[in-house]
């Protein structure tokens, strides 16, 4: 839509009211017009936030916190779209809107349908490029589009990934036309099987929701946006912290300029107080001390701000001062230390599905509202179950003090390892690794899973990787676990959550429901409870569909809690007499069928007394009667 202004700070001529009245005019008319071609698909639950989201207000914070730049345009809103045969050629007319980034199974992209394996979903639309000066070059940043795409600008292929879960960039400066509608066309494929890593969709549920597999998420589902930056400019910024000796590690590698030519100057800020500097070069590491520096947790979540100059390219970043390790109490006892002091991690199991924008919160603020809530039923840790969110998410847990274990989103069919010979031998009780299915299959997974390691490697708040879940798509199970600790040195690798415990790694994790259950490691691992609990209770009017399920039931809130606190109250006994160093309770909200969430689906009912919960969460009981 082509945006008309009015300058009200100028004096209006004689005769001119009626000229500036009609402008005025067309454009409410505009922005009515395109209200008017959008609205939610109407079923299953809507979030309170919804009603916010209108074609014009969609998610327009900056998307990538880490990494910021002051000029940037936004390219969220209505998209023409068009479904075709997977093989067909691209469609001459795209009749119909979309709101981006909602994917297209979601009641919030205004179309809530699926998308088989035998389609191709095609979006448009175009948009003005800014004035490049200087030599400038100009980005397209896409936050994450599910699965296989292609990027067209004005007719030229200017980019292809794959990959549901990480963003990827495309240089458009060649293809676009100054001072002239450029058109952007987007191609996507989503088979959502096989061996490409999805999580927990399923396109089966979308017909019939059950289980533990949900409404799968295809097309764009994150933020779209333009940056023009300078020829010479940083591509990434890499930041090490270290809590125990006061140090960070900062690398920052850039792009456009001869190696050595251009410095890079580095700026560490504390509450907008210069505290330290540094030149460098591009690529090269350089450690700063920070004087007297003030460590991040969970009950104090102090961030650094981070100023990198390259040449005319700034950028801001931030980074927390904390350290996590696996090592010794004070009684010999192998535990989890948060900056070198034992912590109890307790948390949800936190699978970021939305009723009404399946893998996409309707807005910022519903993003942060899952986190604050986590934080206020006393839980100091989510486990992000075999999903990727945006970099915002991440950047409320940064801000807000939540630690986060990050799954890798699992691979191929579950439960039981991709390839022959994995699960436990009966005979001997001994567990058996799988294999990959394909070397193509293991190729894109090593990539995607890579993607997420150094993608968010920046944030504070992600303590933990875990490669596997409960064997789904498991295999090569210590080669990997190895090789995710040798790219990121700095946190705990868990290898597999739950079930098929190949020895590697930090950590040492079993599910068990209701449980809990505490692991008996003798490789001087950590023993942590990955899952447990998932009482169910569903609220009428706050559920997906009439027939819901938890692992185990309860008639009311009542006996909710009542068994919820005797559960969190069995694993404070397991940290204290069976070295439990963490417990995960499934979930922190309801998910589709599922009813065994603290809150509603559509984040309007808290289930749990949240008092009573968060005085257990923290290790703080009543008195036995």
């Amino acid at each position: 839509m082509k945006r008309i202004t009015v300058d009200y700070a100028q004096p209006i001529a004689s005769g001119s009211l009626p000229v500036v009245c009609l402008a005025l005019f067309a454009f409410l008319l505009l922005r009515q017009c395109s209200a008017a071609e959008y609205k939610p698909v109407a079923g299953h639950l809507m979030t309170r936030w919804a009603q916010d989201v209108t074609p014009d207000n969609v998610l327009p914070e900056y998307p990538r916190p880490q990494l910021v730049r002051e000029q940037w345009q936004n390219l969220n809103g209505l998209w023409e779209y068009a479904v075709s045969a997977r093989e067909a050629a691209q469609p001459a007319l795209m009749p119909d809107k979309i709101l981006v980034p909602f994917c297209i199974e979601s009641a919030l992209s205004g179309v809530k349908r699926p998308l088989t394996a035998e389609e191709c979903l095609w979006y448009r639309r175009t948009f003005k490029a800014p004035d490049l000066t200087g030599g400038q070059v100009l980005l397209l940043h896409f936050g994450a589009v599910d699965w296989q795409a292609k990027v067209m600008v004005n007719g030229t292929l200017v980019g292809q990934h794959k990959g549901g879960y990480d963003p990827f960039t495309c240089d458009i400066t060649a293809a676009v036309k100054p001072d002239a509608d450029n058109e952007l066309i987007v191609a996507v494929l989503d088979a959502t099987g096989g061996w490409q890593p999805r999580g927990k969709q399923k396109i089966e549920t979308i017909a019939t929701p059950k289980g533990i597999r949900y409404t799968p998420c295809s097309g764009i589902w994150q933020t779209v946006w333009l940056e023009a930056v300078p020829a010479a400019h940083v591509e990434t910024v890499r930041i090490v912290p270290n809590a125990i000796d006061g140090t960070v590690v900062v690398t920052v590698q850039a792009t456009g300029g001869l190696p050595g030519d251009r410095p890079v100057t580095l700026s560490v800020l504390e509450s907008g107080t210069l505290v330290a500097t540094a030149k460098t070069t591009a690529g090269q590491p350089v450690t700063l001390t920070i004087p007297a520096a003030r460590l991040w947790s969970p009950e104090q979540p102090f961030l650094y701000d981070l100023r990198v100059e390259y040449g005319s390219d700034v950028v801001n970043s931030y980074f927390g001062m904390r350290t996590i390790a696996v090592g010794k109490d004070d009684k010999g006892v192998t535990r989890i230390l948060l900056n070198n002091k034992v912590i109890f991690q307790a948390g949800f199991l936190d699978q970021g599905y939305w009723p009404d924008g399946i893998y996409t919160a309707p807005t910022d603020a519903a993003l942060r509202y899952d986190i604050e809530m986590t934080k206020k039923f006393g839980m100091n840790m989510a486990r992000k179950h075999v999903k990727v969110e945006p970099d915002r998410w991440y950047y409320w847990c940064d801000k807000l003090g939540l630690l986060v274990w990050q799954d890798m989103p699992s691979a191929g069919p579950g439960p039981g390892a991709v390839g022959s010979g994995a699960g436990r031998n009966k005979q001997t009780g001994e567990m058996a690794d799988g294999v990959a299915v394909s070397p193509a299959g293991n190729e894109q997974f090593q990539a995607e899973l890579k993607a997420m390691v150094e993608g968010l490697g920046n944030h504070p708040s992600i303590v933990m990787w875990i490669v596997f879940n409960e064997g789904w798509g498991q295999y090569d199970t210590p080669r990997l676990t190895q090789w995710v600790k040798g790219l990121d040195p700095s946190r705990l690798v868990n290898n597999a959550s739950g079930g098929h415990d190949i020895p590697a790694g930090d950590i040492m994790d079993a599910h068990l429901y209701p449980g809990p259950f505490a692991p008996k490691p003798t490789d001087g691992r950590a023993a942590v409870c990955g899952e447990f609990g998932g009482l169910g209770l569903p609220i009428p009017g706050h559920t997906w569909v009439q027939k819901t399920w938890g692992y185990s039931g309860v008639t009311n809130s009542k006996e909710l809690t009542d068994r919820y606190l005797e559960l969190i109250q069995r694993a404070y006994q397991l940290r204290d007499t069976e070295a439990l160093c963490a417990l995960v309770y499934t979930q922190t909200t309801d998910v589709e069928t599922e009813c065994n969430g603290a809150v509603t689906y559509d984040r309007e009912v808290l289930k749990l007394d949240i008092e009573k919960a968060a005085a257990a969460n923290r290790g703080i009981f009543p008195p036995m009667p």
